[in-house]
């Protein structure tokens, strides 16, 4: 189905969902993505009654928000109703969760899927986003944990680095959309951070703050996103930059680095910069090697190519992404990029075309298509 009679089924479907007890915000957001699914399945596999799939995918998606929001307005109302009798915890029961869904006997990327669902309040297709798999694939991973620890006393504390693996999730989540959940991973934190005095954990929090010092000004008008490199540098919140990077420096010092400490000297220098323009890329590129060597990861050596093109031209970052495979999710942007910066224009609008298709979430998607856009208009005569 073309895409404009995809979207002529929105206002029916809306309706749908609003006439079943969803608010219009609600069902406008979970129709939304619905079409995202069916952007993605229906060219291979289109549905005989495309308005009732949409029906049905939107309702479920609509539901799993719901009771992700309930789950935390409960939480929020279980706190607000304790007494104030004497001194204040030092950390709440949330935090406790977290370790006792991190069970000892679960490995680790199952821990955190469970506990991102039965303690983040994040949705299934929120957590197989995350970890870059299908949707039926996470659920199956949940369902397994569950069984293995049932009948199990959960009074065995999991693994300080899965916990903290739930936290950097948790917070990406809300960084790319609700504000809340990224301000509950950075309470949680700052509680874990005063409980255990470890400076990995000091090296998460200075990286969710100065990450969330930029969030103003990562979206437009509309929920346009804006791009690192345009970004209102004055809408920054200089608070949250100074306490990140005081937090950074001190958790350095102790000379025990990880890969949140890596990553937040990355954010700091971004942050450090006036323009985008006096960005210390060649520095950038140096903890880039450090998280390599820490991880290994394939989204850390794409980022890489990222810096490396920036540093020392956009050939040498296509050069760096050799071995980065062409499936991982935004090598289609990066690489539309180091070859709009090479001046090769009509390859880039290819490109941004293709990471559009591939996109996630809409507003990546029309960024994207804009981008093609771009490239196109720049070609015509």
């Amino acid at each position: 189905m073309k895409e404009p009679l995809l979207r002529e089924l929105v206002p029916a479907v809306i309706g749908v969902l609003v006439r079943r007890g969803a608010d219009f915000a609600s069902a406008e957001d979970a129709v939304q993505e619905a079409l995202i699914r069916a952007l993605e399945t229906w060219p291979d596999d289109p549905p005989r009654d495309p308005k009732g799939w949409l029906v049905a995918v939107a309702w479920h998606r609509f539901l799993d928000a719901a009771r992700a929001q309930a789950s935390r307005r409960g939480r929020e109302l279980a706190v607000h109703a304790e007494p104030p009798a004497g001194p204040a915890p030092a950390a709440d029961d949330t935090l406790r969760l977290y370790f006792l869904c991190a069970h000892p006997t679960l490995p680790p990327a199952s821990a955190v899927a469970l506990t991102l669902r039965a303690v983040g309040g994040l949705t299934t297709r929120q957590i197989a986003a995350a970890y870059l798999v299908p949707e039926a694939t996470m659920a199956q991973r949940i369902s397994r944990a569950k069984r293995r620890i049932a009948g199990l006393t959960l009074d065995q504390p999991g693994d300080l680095g899965t916990v903290l693996r739930v936290l950097y999730l948790v917070f990406n989540e809300g960084y790319g959309g609700d504000v809340e959940p990224a301000v509950e991973a950075i309470r949680l934190t700052r509680q874990l951070d005063a409980l255990t005095g470890e400076p990995e954990v000091a090296g998460l929090l200075a990286l969710m703050l100065l990450h969330h010092a930029r969030r103003a000004s990562r979206t437009g008008p509309g929920g346009r996103l804006v791009p690192l490199g345009e970004q209102d540098r004055s809408r920054w919140d200089t608070g949250l930059i100074t306490e990140g990077v005081t937090i950074l420096q001190a958790a350095l010092a102790r000379d025990r680095l990880g890969e949140y400490q890596a990553q937040a000297a990355i954010a700091a220098l971004h942050a450090d910069a006036r323009t985008a323009a006096e960005t210390d890329w060649v520095q950038i590129v140096e903890w880039y090697d450090e998280l390599v060597l820490l991880t290994g990861s394939p989204v850390v050596r794409l980022n890489r190519a990222v810096a490396v093109g920036e540093a020392d031209g956009p050939q040498a970052g296509l050069a760096a992404l050799a071995g980065v495979s062409p499936d991982l999710p935004r090598y289609a942007a990066v690489t539309a990029y180091l070859h709009e910066r090479a001046g090769d224009l009509e390859h880039a609008a290819e490109l941004y075309a293709e990471a559009a298709r591939a996109a996630t979430s809409m507003p990546e998607r029309d960024h994207l298509t804009r981008e093609a856009a771009r490239m196109r208009q720049l070609l015509r005569p």
